[in-house]
């Protein structure tokens, strides 16, 4: 059972930390009718309804699926090669916090209830003032005083990503980044017909002397760049780096697009948007401090009249931002439920970080301990095709460098991602599978039959 459960834990929880242990170890295979929820209610001497919340936390987990007038079974994408369970450590999303689900329950009744119709309808494109004020309240933490004027409510960091470039850069200009980014980013600028300039990078992230060089030389229209646990290296730029590419920007009129996306978990973090506010546009998202399923996400632009500029690229590529996520994240702000949120993913990343540190203490991965992701460097003999095939036999999923690469010479290493599997239990399972793959002497892909 999941080392977590206690005697004050809900009873529907310890319920289903039960099963899923057991569809975990294979003793419940995929396909495995669970009991009926009234036969188990009688059995547990609990009411209808804990097991029903029982059942659907162990759908919300992804284990079980549930047939309509059959029952509920364990889901045969749970079983992978071998028969063993299989854990994604692909995906970068955060931990999910205990109890997610009931909140944006209770929050979005609680909207509906006070607020009717006006959360259920069309909306201005960059936020209505109550969202944009809001947002401006959250992003204080970071930026100091953004006025309400300046920030842009959207769907999600892709699209606003999508927005402001298509407002900055046309076909054939030229974006800066780090040699390893955002895979969005690469989408976007394969679409957009962009020509992305891969900079040095090392352990502290993007090499200033390297952006340097290039503005000196042909220099770019804009620098897109992670700053804080950048993905998918987890570098953070020390302050001394940020100053530098800032007064580079400035010398050389080069715009910083900011994607802040971890910023909300690091408690100290310094933005770019604070050294140089009239040449930066900042990024937040709530994907990675609270929940993809909001999909919101926060734009403080240079100036006021930037910010309607680009909320009319926003009406374009998405319209706006869902009303009733846009109202629940405000609703958040304020109650301070956002806050709780984010606290909690942050404790429990920098617990499964000290797990992953413990079970792969002989590897070499580069990490932040307020982050969801790790970068872990293959050892010699080892490649990153090979290792990812691997990986995949054993039931794990895992990135390669190459999705990250813009260069051409990506490095053997993959990243890890800690938030998508379900609890700490599952997470020292999947990374001990990890630490066995790193053992062999040598990963070669499986042969093709």
């Amino acid at each position: 059972m999941d080392r977590r459960i206690t005697d004050t834990t809900p009873k529907y929880l310890a319920i289903a930390a039960g099963f899923a242990d057991l569809i975990r170890s294979g003793d419940m295979p995929a396909g495995t009718r669970l009991p009926p929820q009234r036969q188990l209610a009688l059995e547990r001497g609990v009411d209808l309804t804990t097991v029903t919340r029982a059942y659907t936390e162990l759908k919300r987990m992804g284990l079980v699926e549930g047939r309509p007038g059959s029952g509920s079974f364990v889901r045969a994408a749970v079983a992978v090669a071998g028969g063993s369970a299989g854990f994604d450590l692909s995906m970068n999303v955060p931990p999910q916090p205990a109890g997610l689900g009931d909140r944006i329950a209770k929050g979005i009744a609680e909207l509906l209830a006070t607020g009717g119709v006006a959360h259920l309808t069309y909306q201005p494109a960059g936020g209505v003032p109550r969202d944009r004020e809001a947002a401006a309240r959250w992003l204080k933490q970071r930026l100091g005083e953004p006025s309400p004027d300046r920030v842009i409510v959207a769907a999600g960091v892709q699209s606003a990503l999508f927005a402001l470039v298509d407002l900055l850069l046309r076909p054939g200009d030229s974006l800066a980044c780090a040699a390893l980014t955002y895979p969005g980013m690469k989408t976007i600028a394969a679409q957009r017909g962009l020509r992305l300039v891969g900079l040095a990078q090392d352990a502290e992230g993007l090499d200033p002397a390297a952006f340097e060089d290039l503005c000196r030389t042909a220099p770019p229209k804009a620098l897109y760049l992670v700053p804080t646990i950048g993905n998918p290296t987890t570098a953070t730029l020390p302050l001394g780096r940020r100053q530098a590419i800032v007064a580079t920007a400035r010398r050389h009129g080069v715009v910083l697009v900011e994607d802040d996306a971890y910023g909300a978990l690091v408690e100290d973090s310094a933005p770019l948007a604070v050294l140089a506010p009239e040449i930066t546009w900042h990024l937040a998202t709530l994907s990675k401090c609270a929940t993809p399923a909001l999909r919101i996400a926060y734009v403080a632009a240079p100036d006021p009249h930037s910010a309607l500029r680009l909320a009319a690229g926003l009406r374009a590529v998405s319209l706006m931002a869902s009303p009733l996520t846009a109202a629940l994240a405000t609703h958040w702000i304020h109650d301070g439920t956002l806050g709780t949120l984010t606290a909690a993913i942050r404790a429990e990343n920098r617990a499964r970080q000290d797990l992953a540190r413990e079970i792969l203490r002989d590897a070499a991965i580069a990490a932040h301990p307020d982050g969801n992701h790790l970068w872990l460097t293959l050892p010699a003999g080892l490649d990153r095709t090979g290792f990812v095939a691997a990986a995949r036999e054993a039931g794990l999923l895992v990135v390669a460098s190459d999705a990250f690469d813009v260069t051409g010479a990506a490095p053997e290493a993959v990243r890890l991602s800690l938030g998508g599997v379900p609890d700490r239990v599952a997470l020292r399972r999947a990374l001990t599978l990890v630490a066995g793959l790193l053992s062999r002497p040598a990963v070669a892909a499986p042969a093709i039959v």
